[in-house]
């Protein structure tokens, strides 16, 4: 079984690096996967987690 780095409500900065099929940005924390809907390939976010799964995590994007 996988531990997650991350648990959810944690908020942390994230650069994403590609996209995934439905068309959500996709981030790694400590080599752990992070879906972000609405955001784009190269762009710096911090993202607050809402969903932690065994393998991947998914967030929204924190406006400040």
């Amino acid at each position: 079984m996988v531990v997650a780095p991350i648990e959810a409500g944690d908020k942390i900065d994230v650069r994403i690096t590609k996209l995934g099929k439905k068309g959500d940005g996709i981030a790694y924390f400590r080599g752990f996967v992070i879906f972000v809907p609405g955001t784009q390939v190269g762009e710096d976010v911090k993202i607050e987690v809402e969903l932690v799964r065994e393998t991947f995590a998914r967030a929204k994007k924190v406006v400040e």
